[in-house]
């Protein structure tokens, strides 16, 4: 497996620069989950990094490599993948529009008169 030295940056880890595996796209993981164990034997804390783009450079605009930033909020987003027909959950459903009705007939002008 192939690993990429990755900086850290915000949490408990900021300046530290550590191997992350890639994937196969070359890539690393979008999160990176680090977890703490307790100092009294308590619950796991897991420290949750998301991936962002060191860097762009060229006339491509492509990334010249990644780094890991601290997420605050934990397991916020990224809930699996995000389809392009998906509808956000926060989105209310479509209502239909005033005009329309059982009556209504496509191109009928409703108070339109000859004259």
């Amino acid at each position: 497996m192939k690993s990429a030295d990755t900086p850290f940056v915000g949490g408990p880890l900021d300046g530290r620069v550590l191997p992350v595996l890639l994937g196969l796209t070359g890539h690393p993981p979008k999160t990176y989950r680090v977890p703490v164990p307790d100092a009294e034997g308590g619950p796991v804390t897991v420290l949750v990094y998301r991936r962002a783009s060191y860097g762009r450079g060229g006339r491509l605009g492509l990334s010249q490599g990644w780094r890991y930033e601290f997420d605050e909020g934990g397991d916020s987003g990224g809930h699996g993948p995000r389809w392009p027909w998906s509808r956000p959950a926060s989105t209310a459903p479509r209502t239909p529009p005033e005009d329309s009705g059982p009556d209504a007939a496509p191109g009928s002008g409703g108070d339109r008169t000859e004259g």
